[in-house]
């Protein structure tokens, strides 16, 4: 009886030991985070960041995001604070979070820790970037099992995701256009793996890099055999210099999105499998090239 008590007494002084010494994480810019213990007041700078939090069951932590964040719906209420290119740094340190999440590209990353907050920059490039993310996320909030778990969930639904697409359109080549503009998804950027997990094709090579702006010629000369955009963009491609030639666009082998799915498309986050599920039933809905 009494070396159960004092083993329990061992487990229960072993808890508290690891639950009072400092929480380390590995940024993204290879530097290391240190926090006397899991943060309770979050603020994250991008959407992805955002839904990776709450998805991680740190939702009720943040007390601030970026302008575009609005998934989960309950985030919509939280201060808004800008974005990658102005960011609104006073209100965020009035907030006085106890870490600041961001994205590489974030141009505060520097002043946000000349004033002491805890900045941590995460990648998400790719699927790998996504995965990394999680995990580090799933540490920094002091559950780290629940990583295992949502990513396990993506899996799910990427491989439910290539199933659904039809045998006669594996290896059809893909022009992705990102935010309709001239930026094209690559095959080396989550968008371009998502695909090659679906069996498709990218006409943007990895050379030119995740989300290289192409020239529209190029586009024309590559001649894709399918084409996936924001809905208003698809609506106006045929009147773009040359594009009539496009036979994606003639024979309607095109994907367009509504702005709240194609959002869906375009965060590398939590809900890359529900992405890759959109895209796969569009492709299907195609029915087979003529």
């Amino acid at each position: 009886m009494i070396r159960r008590l004092l083993i329990s007494f061992a487990l229960s002084a072993a808890a508290l030991a690891a639950a009072a010494a400092p929480l380390t994480v590995p940024d993204h810019r290879g530097r290391t985070l240190t926090l006397a213990a899991p943060p309770q007041r979050i603020v994250t700078l991008m959407p992805s960041l955002t839904e990776g939090v709450c998805a991680l069951g740190g939702c009720a932590r943040l007390v601030g995001t970026d302008r575009f964040s609005n998934a989960p719906a309950s985030v919509a209420a939280l201060p808004k604070l800008g974005g990658l290119e102005d960011a609104q740094v006073e209100r965020l340190a009035a907030l006085k979070p106890d870490l600041v999440i961001v994205a590489p590209s974030a141009r505060i990353t520097d002043r946000l820790e000349q004033l002491g907050l805890k900045v941590l920059v995460i990648d998400s490039n790719t699927h790998a970037d996504v995965k990394r993310g999680l995990e580090t996320l799933a540490t920094v909030l002091g559950e780290p099992g629940r990583a295992a778990v949502a990513w396990a969930a993506i899996e799910r639904d990427l491989q439910a995701a290539a199933a659904r697409v039809p045998a006669g359109v594996l290896g059809q080549r893909v022009f992705f256009e990102v935010d309709g503009s001239s930026y094209a998804a690559g095959r080396s950027s989550f968008i371009g793996e998502t695909l090659a997990r679906l069996g498709l094709g990218n006409i943007v090579g990895p050379e030119l890099g995740p989300f290289p702006k192409l020239n529209p010629e190029f586009v024309v000369r590559a001649q894709p055999d399918l084409i996936m955009a924001v809905d208003r963009s698809v609506a106006t491609m045929a009147a773009r210099p040359g594009w009539s030639t496009l036979k994606a666009l003639r024979d309607q082998r095109v994907c367009g999105f509504a702005p709240d799915r194609y959002e869906l498309l375009i965060r590398p986050g939590p809900r890359l499998g529900e992405a890759a599920l959109a895209l796969a039933d569009c492709v299907a809905g195609l029915g087979p090239a003529r």
